[in-house]
C-alpha cells in the first residue's frame, strides 16, 4: 500500500512575477468636504449673532450695569378720628427702619486703580439740594463761558466784561476760625500731577482739599484727573513748560517756551499750555531755570499772565529767578514760595521742612511751600496735615494768600 503524497508547496520560483497581495484602502475625507463643514459652522455663527442683535433687547451692549430699584410710597393714611396733621406726625415717628428714606442710603465706591473707598449718601427719591458726605466736594465743575476767549489752540482764560477773573472764579473758599481768624495760615502746593496716573490718584486720594494741585498738561486722560481734583475740593494751577539751564538736555517738553524765542512765539506757546484745560487760578513754571531769570523774556509773559486773569506761582524751584521783583510791574497777582520741602526727599528731612514753615507761619503770619508729588512727600504731608488745624495752622489754598493786582474799578 503506497503512501499518499503530500500537497506541494509553493516555493518563490512557481509564484506569479509582478503579484502581490492586494492592500485594503483607507479612506480619505475629501477636501472640498472639510472646507464646506468649515463654512457651514461660520454661517450659522454669523446667523446667531445677527439674530441676537435684532431680537435682544441689550441696549447697553454687554457693558456691566447696577439695577436699582426704585420704590415710591404714597402718603400714609391717618388714622380713624386723626386730625388734620397728624399722619405727617404718625410718619415723623415711624420706627428706624424708614430712616433710609429720610435721610437717603449710603453706597460705597472703590476706586479700582488705589483701593480708595468713599461713602456717598445717595439722597430719597424728590430730596432737592442734596449735597455729598464730604463737605469739601464740589459739585458744580461747569467752566464759566464768560472767562473763555477762543484761540486757534483752543479755550483759554479772560478776564470776562464785569471783571471776573478765573482766579477767583475757580478759587477755594477758606473756612476761617471764629476762635482765631487771625492765626497762621499755609499754603502748599504740589507740583507734577497729571503725567503718571498712579501717582496722581495716590496724591488725589491723601491729600486733603486744602492743598493747591499742580497740574502739568503732558499726561493722558488730563481731563480726568483735572475733573476729579476740583470734585474733591482742590484749588489748580497750570504748569507751564520754560526753559532750564540745560536745555536741551533738560527738556520740559513740546511747546516750552524759550530765550532764543520771539515774544510773540513765546506768547503763542503760552496760549497752547493755556487751552489744555480749564478751571485753574494761576501759572507756575515746569522747570525754567534760564527762563524765569532773564527778565527781556519774563516779563511779557507775566504781563500776558496778568491779562488773563491769573496768579503767577514762583515755586522757589531756582535761585536765580527774576520774578519777585518783576511781577508789580507787569500787573500779575503774585506769590512765592518760602521754601522747597523735598529738596532734600527723605522723611526726615521733609518733616523738618514742615516744622520750619510752620514757624514761619507762626512768626509772619504767612508761610508758603512747594512740593514734588514723589510718594515719601505725600505721605509726609498728609500726615503733617492731620494734626495742623488742631495746633492751630489753617491749611489755605494759593489764591488766599496771593498777593491781588486791582481791577479797574477798585483804582477808581
Amino acid at each position: 500500500m503506497s503512501e499518499e503524497a503530500a500537497p506541494e508547496q509553493p516555493d518563490d520560483l512557481s509564484k506569479p512575477l509582478g503579484k502581490k497581495k492586494p492592500k485594503r484602502r483607507s479612506f480619505v475625507v475629501p477636501t472640498w468636504m472639510v472646507t464646506r463643514a468649515i463654512a457651514g459652522v461660520l454661517g450659522f455663527c454669523v446667523l446667531v449673532l445677527a439674530g441676537w442683535i435684532m431680537f435682544v433687547d441689550e441696549p447697553y451692549g454687554g457693558e456691566p450695569m447696577t439695577i436699582v430699584s426704585a420704590e415710591t410710597r404714597s402718603a400714609p393714611a391717618a388714622k380713624p378720628g386723626a386730625k388734620p396733621g397728624e399722619a405727617a406726625k404718625q410718619d415723623a415717628a415711624a420706627p428706624a427702619s424708614g430712616e433710609a428714606d429720610k435721610h437717603g442710603e449710603t453706597v460705597t465706591i472703590i476706586d479700582g486703580s488705589t483701593g480708595k473707598r468713599q461713602e456717598i449718601t445717595v439722597s430719597p427719591s424728590g430730596a432737592k439740594n442734596a449735597k455729598p458726605t464730604r463737605p469739601d466736594t464740589r459739585s458744580d465743575l461747569r467752566i464759566d463761558p464768560r472767562l473763555i476767549e477762543s484761540t486757534r489752540h483752543g479755550g483759554i482764560p479772560k478776564i470776562a466784561a464785569d471783571g471776573a477773573r478765573a482766579a477767583e472764579a475757580y478759587a477755594r473758599p477758606v473756612k476761617e476760625k471764629g476762635d482765631k481768624p487771625d492765626g497762621p495760615r499755609i499754603a502748599i502746593v504740589i507740583e507734577g500731577l497729571g503725567i503718571s496716573g498712579n501717582l496722581t490718584s495716590e496724591a488725589l486720594a491723601k491729600l486733603p482739599p486744602e492743598i493747591t494741585c499742580a497740574f502739568t498738561p503732558y499726561g493722558t486722560d488730563i481731563e480726568r484727573w483735572v475733573n476729579r481734583a476740583r470734585g474733591e475740593g482742590h484749588e489748580l494751577l497750570l504748569q507751564v513748560g520754560m526753559e532750564p539751564f540745560d536745555f536741551p538736555d533738560n527738556d520740559p517738553g513740546p511747546q516750552t517756551l524759550l530765550t532764543d524765542l520771539s515774544t510773540e512765539q513765546n506768547i503763542d506757546r503760552l496760549h497752547w499750555f493755556m487751552s489744555r484745560f480749564q478751571g485753574y487760578v494761576g501759572i507756575t513754571a515746569l522747570m525754567g531755570g534760564r527762563f524765569t531769570a532773564t527778565d527781556q523774556t519774563l516779563v511779557p509773559v507775566l504781563r500776558e499772565i496778568g491779562k488773563r486773569g491769573l496768579i503767577y506761582f514762583d515755586d522757589a524751584g531756582s535761585p536765580r529767578s527774576v520774578a519777585g521783583q518783576v511781577a508789580g510791574a507787569s500787573n500779575v497777582s503774585f506769590l512765592r514760595a518760602d521754601a522747597v520741602l523735598d529738596s532734600i526727599p527723605t522723611a526726615a528731612e521733609i518733616d523738618g521742612a514742615l516744622a520750619r514753615l510752620e514757624a514761619t507761619a507762626r512768626s509772619r503770619g504767612v508761610a508758603v511751600a512747594s512740593a514734588s508729588m514723589l510718594p515719601v512727600t505725600i505721605e509726609r504731608i498728609s500726615q503733617w496735615a492731620r494734626g495742623a488745624e488742631d495746633r492751630g495752622i489753617t491749611l489755605v489754598p494759593v489764591s488766599a494768600v496771593a498777593t491781588r493786582v486791582k481791577t479797574a474799578n477798585e483804582k477808581s
